[in-house]
């Protein structure tokens, strides 16, 4: 059967990097599952950034990850539910919540990270015909930081 969002060509880029995103999620979701283990696909990124820096709030995390400040607390409220991070509140801002590693996620991330370790070795190999792959999207990235997508489309509507 034809891939008709291929036949469009630049056309169906938004829709082919949002399928293989959703593939690549779906899968690693359910290769957790099957692994029997209480992680979701997107926390290895708060796991690495509290491992690194020990502490951060919610809109440090936002920051440093680029997602929005809705987005981050939805994944941090799902991995206290499990027991993965700690929070307290700042001593000289009560508002602030300051989140950390609890010490059952620092057990469990020696698990984690060496399944990550062989993700990122196979994700490693899927781009090997692409040696320039991260390059080219930092690319990207960096232009849409210069001028959102949204922008872009409306000046040139109103040249």
């Amino acid at each position: 059967m034809d891939d008709f969002l291929k036949a469009l060509e630049i056309e169906g880029l938004t829709s082919r990097l949002k399928r293989l995103s959703d593939t690549m999620l779906y899968e690693t979701k359910d290769l957790y599952k099957s692994l029997d283990l209480e992680i979701e696909p997107n926390w290895n990124l708060i796991f690495r950034l509290l491992q690194a820096y020990q502490e951060l709030t919610i809109m440090e995390i936002s920051e440093r990850l680029q997602l929005s400040h809705p987005a981050v607390i939805k994944i941090v409220n799902k991995m206290k539910k499990t027991g993965y991070i700690l929070t307290y509140s700042d001593k000289s801002d009560k508002r602030k919540q300051i989140l950390r590693l609890s010490e059952k996620a620092m057990v469990k991330l020696r698990d984690f990270e060496s399944i990550w370790e062989v993700q990122n070795a196979e994700i490693g190999k899927l781009l090997s015909d692409c040696p320039h792959f991260m390059e080219e999207l930092e690319k990207v990235e960096t232009k849409l930081r210069e001028q959102n997508y949204k922008q872009r489309i409306i000046n040139k509507l109103n040249e």
